[in-house]
């Protein structure tokens, strides 16, 4: 049987693209840097997104049943750390350029973005995996994408 140490530092060396999920359940407002997001069909537009059972958002995306993906523009690395950080709810937002949304704040800038509503959750061992339908998406400014590898972000 392989460790979880050992496949993480394998997939460690593996691109990811780098986005921020937002959320927000009448005014409590959360976002968290993901980078496991993958488009899973085309007819109907599905994505999904693995969400760690831990993650401060985790009861909050449970409970909004929908959320919103900003995918982050090479530029946008302090943001990508800041959603990392896991800062308190009350200063999460503080002094973040957002665009208006229908279901939850979106990154200004960003390559680009969607709002989508959750069809159904995996069980998926320490994470949980987020089906959601696509409801709304827009490209945005940026025309580079952040990624992450080998625990530093680069620019492609």
């Amino acid at each position: 049987m392989v460790a979880g140490d050992d496949l993480r530092g394998l997939m460690r060396l593996w691109p990811h693209g780098v986005s921020i999920l937002s959320v927000d359940v009448d005014g409590d407002r959360m976002g968290v840097t993901v980078s496991s997001l993958v488009s899973l069909s085309l007819e109907p537009p599905l994505i999904g997104v693995s969400i760690g059972k831990d993650a401060s958002c985790y009861e909050l995306l449970r409970a909004a049943g929908r959320f919103a993906i900003s995918l982050l523009g090479s530029d946008q690395e302090e943001l990508a750390r800041r959603f990392a950080a896991g800062y308190p709810p009350i200063v999460h937002w503080e002094g973040v350029p957002t665009r208006e949304a229908t279901i939850a704040p979106l990154i200004d800038g960003a390559l680009g973005w969607m709002e989508a509503e959750t069809r159904t959750e995996v069980d998926a061992g320490d994470h949980t995996f987020f089906i959601a339908d696509v409801l709304s998406l827009a490209h945005g400014p940026s025309r580079n994408a952040l990624v992450y590898r080998e625990s530093t972000y680069h620019s492609v």
